[in-house]
């Protein structure tokens, strides 16, 4: 029977999540930069060929040797425009960065950050010792050495580290005030919690401070710029999207009052529907109800 592009996407993040990492080459495993769950995973890429990359609310045009790197709390999408496009992706998950104390400071840094530097110019020769790395990385991977996933983070923190010498590509366009650039990708980060696929795994950002957090800005920081810009504060824009899903997880689900409010991260079942009633006029049974 043949596979999905759904089950196909399943199978490769479960099997991506178990081992925390994955390291190719795009010229060989093309599908998998196309297929992985963007928001699970960071990303590290160097790539040489044409291309587009939006990240938050800023574009950058390569047309040679860059490294990206893709954090997944930032929106960005890729565009390929060359016929040929090669070069070498790490993928790796927030457990995986956690178990060293060292790569999880380099998190930090601004290379993983909102107006920070994720884009960067290489050079041929800055490109053969950073492959070198790479094809290490792919060694270890498919080796049975006991202490590869060590190894391999060492290599990561290694181009990390490389990377933090290097200047900054400036080749980006579209550039906006800090206060739009920050509340594009909060807008953004909102929406890409929903859809709730399953009832056991609870949303895990309510708050502004989750947000903020996550962000790594200050709550009264994305407080204001958010308000700036939209007009509403950041509570609000939180509130009336957990409405929206709370709606379709009554209308379309068969999951019980208690099921959707753990979904969304009401930790008892009475303050979702205080909440939902204080809302909409209506406690989820009525709602649902009215909606049969």
């Amino acid at each position: 029977m043949e596979k999905t592009e759904e089950r196909i996407v399943s199978e490769f993040n479960n099997e991506l999540k178990l081992k925390g990492f994955n390291v190719f080459q795009i010229e060989k495993d093309g599908n998998a930069t196309k297929i992985y769950s963007r928001k699970d995973f960071y990303k590290i890429c160097l790539t040489t060929g044409k291309s587009v990359i939006h990240y938050a609310d800023r574009s950058f045009e390569a047309d040679d040797t860059i490294l990206f790197f893709g954090n997944p709390h930032i929106p960005y999408s890729w565009e390929t425009l060359s016929r040929k496009y090669v070069g070498y992706t790490c993928l790796f998950s927030e457990e995986f960065i956690k178990a060293s104390v060292r790569l999880e400071s380099l998190q930090q840094s601004p290379l993983f950050k909102i107006g920070g530097t994720p884009i960067l110019q290489i050079s041929n020769e800055q490109r053969e010792f950073l492959n070198s790395i790479f094809k290490k990385m792919i060694d270890e991977q498919q080796s049975n050495y006991e202490y590869k996933d060590e190894l391999i983070r060492n290599y990561i923190q290694l181009i990390i580290h490389e990377a933090l010498k290097l200047q900054p590509s400036l080749n980006y366009d579209n550039q906006k005030n800090a206060s739009y650039r920050l509340t594009s990708v909060f807008l953004e980060l909102l929406e890409r919690q929903f859809p709730i696929e399953t009832s056991s795994a609870p949303l895990t950002l309510t708050t502004a401070q989750d947000y903020a957090k996550d962000l790594g800005v200050h709550v009264n920081y994305l407080n204001r710029a958010v308000k700036e810009v939209t007009g509403k504060q950041t509570t609000a824009h939180i509130r009336e999207r957990v409405l929206q899903e709370s709606k379709a997880l009554l209308h379309h689900t068969k999951w019980n009052i208690s099921e959707i409010a753990y979904a969304l991260g009401f930790e008892y079942p009475a303050y979702f529907n205080n909440y939902f009633k204080k809302l909409s006029g209506l406690t989820p049974t009525e709602f649902r109800q009215v909606e049969v």
